[in-house]
């Protein structure tokens, strides 16, 4: 495949200090492969563990990889959301950083943006436990009457952006794990081209899972409601 001319690259870490060194060697070669121009940003939220500390380092080696870092642990939509801020590039794709995607996939999605606003990955065989699947599930069917949309796998960690229609449904308000349903609740508003593309998902070798926790499923419920005000009560208003 031909290189494109830039590309911004995303991680969000929590708590990530066994995965954030081997995910970042990894995304390396592949930035160099796929762009002439590319940065690769580590979003630190507000870990307990050497996760940031890592990060600091791995940025001393190579100018191209930045770190940013919340004084205290906020959230998965509030580290996508500084993500999108430090992003500088026309092309800008996040990846979580757990370990369980792999980014050389991202070729399919470049193959793909030049004819859409936003390519978005869907799990071919989603490794989780049966109380997240379930919770995926609940999610599509939430979001489907609330939002009136449906895709194959909403909170998927692996979407690709062009800057220009980031700018048309920027800036997102959710700080938890709802940002991937305001992500494409917004671009449904806005009219924008979505993709889908399938991608391999990985066993977490280290580290724990927290999107099935009680307090980050109450939290979502509450962001939803409020964002489903937002673009029904308040759009047009800001």
């Amino acid at each position: 495949m031909r290189k494109v001319s830039e590309l911004s690259i995303f991680f969000p870490f929590w708590e990530e200090q066994e995965n954030i060194e081997s995910v970042i060697s990894k995304a390396i070669p592949i930035a160099q492969k796929v762009a002439k121009n590319w940065e690769i940003i580590m979003v630190d939220d507000g870990s307990s563990d050497k996760t940031l500390e890592i990060a600091q380092r791995l940025a001393r080696e190579n100018p191209r990889l930045i770190v940013a870092s919340h004084k205290k642990n906020r959230g998965y939509g509030a580290a996508l959301k500084t993500g999108f801020e430090k992003a500088r590039y026309n092309l800008v794709v996040f990846n979580d950083g757990d370990g369980q995607f792999d980014l050389s996939e991202i070729t399919g999605f470049l193959d793909k943006i030049d004819n859409a606003d936003m390519v978005i990955g869907y799990r071919k065989k989603r490794i989780d436990n049966p109380f997240r699947h379930l919770l995926m599930n609940m999610l599509k069917v939430w979001d489907l009457v609330l939002f009136g949309f449906h895709f194959k796998d909403i909170d998927c960690g692996f979407k690709l952006f062009k800057r220009d229609a980031l700018k048309k449904i920027l800036p997102f308000k959710s700080e938890g794990a709802m940002i991937t349903t305001e992500i494409l609740a917004r671009a449904k508003k806005a009219k924008l081209k979505i993709i889908q593309v399938e991608v391999s998902h990985y066993p977490r070798l280290y580290g724990n899972q927290s999107g099935g926790n009680l307090r980050v499923i109450l939290r979502a419920i509450r962001e939803s409601l409020y964002l489903w005000k937002d673009l029904n009560l308040n759009y047009g208003r800001n």
